[in-house]
């Protein structure tokens, strides 16, 4: 069997200083909603990748626990530091703090499980992603908290039957799986470009497009894709305490688990009740906006956090009647 690998990206450039509010959360309009979803308080994510620089400076007190799965540092468990800087970029995206001098992600205030299931090298086996798979399941924190969303920028060539089994229990307990739809894209829209876990049906498959609203190039087309996000020049945090802006649908995915931590939070204030994955992921969607490119290529369309309040508001509508 194939091992299975980060979802190839490029490094456009590793800098000191980066933007507080990097452009990709900008796009997706999460400041926007940062006051009603509180941040994205609450919630866990569970980042399953290189692992993550602990000691950053804009992560350190988002990170509730980690877990290493690989052979790195002698199979210790307890070290989850990244040794490559894919892992600590995604991370901030998806919830790096809002302070001073640092950059923001998607969902300032929330937490972050760090499940290092891929090594210096970007490579992991399946069997160490299936175990964390399950192990953000059943994980709970030292205050009882829950994973709310698992992410993924990886993928492989194998239809991997554990695999698709771990993911499906994690939407069964009501945990959005989110993952990257690959970079293997030849701008064809008519053909299928297929990568595990992200053609799985049940995850959210994730590609990418630039700041100007076009598909990226390299972005993966098929028919799972459900959204896309921004995933070109993306700043956030990296390795010793520095940033960087990488590219790929590795970095579209964790604007899309922020995302969802953020709107857990609103709608289920307002439905005043949990919410189950499929109900989740339709408030997802109804956030979204089309671009006019094929289904195959954007999905439902690009992510916009304040498109159902922009609609509620000029209709006048009440989002209480139904998921």
């Amino acid at each position: 069997m194939n091992r299975i690998h980060l979802i190839p990206y490029r490094i456009e450039e590793i800098i000191t200083v980066a933007p507080q509010i990097p452009e990709g959360v900008r796009m997706i309009k999460a400041p926007e909603v940062w006051g009603k979803a509180e941040g994205g308080q609450g919630n866990v994510i569970a980042i399953l990748d290189t692992g993550c620089q602990s000691n950053h400076p804009d992560l350190e007190d988002r990170i509730v626990a980690g877990r290493n799965f690989t052979p790195d540092y002698s199979n210790d468990e307890a070290n989850f530091e990244d040794n490559n800087g894919h892992g600590t970029h995604v991370a901030g995206t998806a919830a790096a703090s809002l302070r001073d001098g640092g950059v923001a992600g998607v969902a300032p205030e929330a937490q972050l499980l760090i499940l290092k299931v891929l090594d210096a090298k970007g490579s992991g086996d399946y069997a160490g992603i299936i175990e964390a798979i399950h192990y953000a399941i059943d994980w709970t924190g030292p205050r009882g908290e829950k994973t709310t969303v698992i992410s993924m920028s990886l993928g492989g060539p194998d239809d991997v039957p554990e695999l698709h089994e771990a993911i499906k229990r994690a939407v069964t307990a009501g945990i959005p799986v989110v993952c990257a739809a690959g970079n293997e894209g030849d701008s064809s829209p008519d053909t299928d470009e297929l990568g595990y876990p992200g053609a799985y049906r049940e995850v959210i498959q994730v590609g990418a497009v630039d700041f100007n609203r076009k598909i990226a190039s390299f972005s993966n087309t098929n028919d799972e894709i459900d959204l896309v996000a921004p995933g070109v020049n993306i700043h956030s945090t990296y390795l010793d305490g520095q940033y960087a802006s990488l590219s790929g649908t590795s970095m579209a995915t964790p604007h899309v688990s922020g995302a969802l931590a953020l709107i857990k939070n609103i709608a289920e204030k307002e439905f005043a009740r949990n919410l189950t994955e499929a109900e989740l992921y339709a408030q997802l969607v109804r956030r979204t906006v089309p671009l006019g490119y094929p289904k195959t290529a954007e999905g439902n369309g690009l992510v916009e956090l304040d498109a159902l309040e922009k609609i509620e508001q000029f209709f006048g509508l009440d989002n209480r009647g139904g998921v």
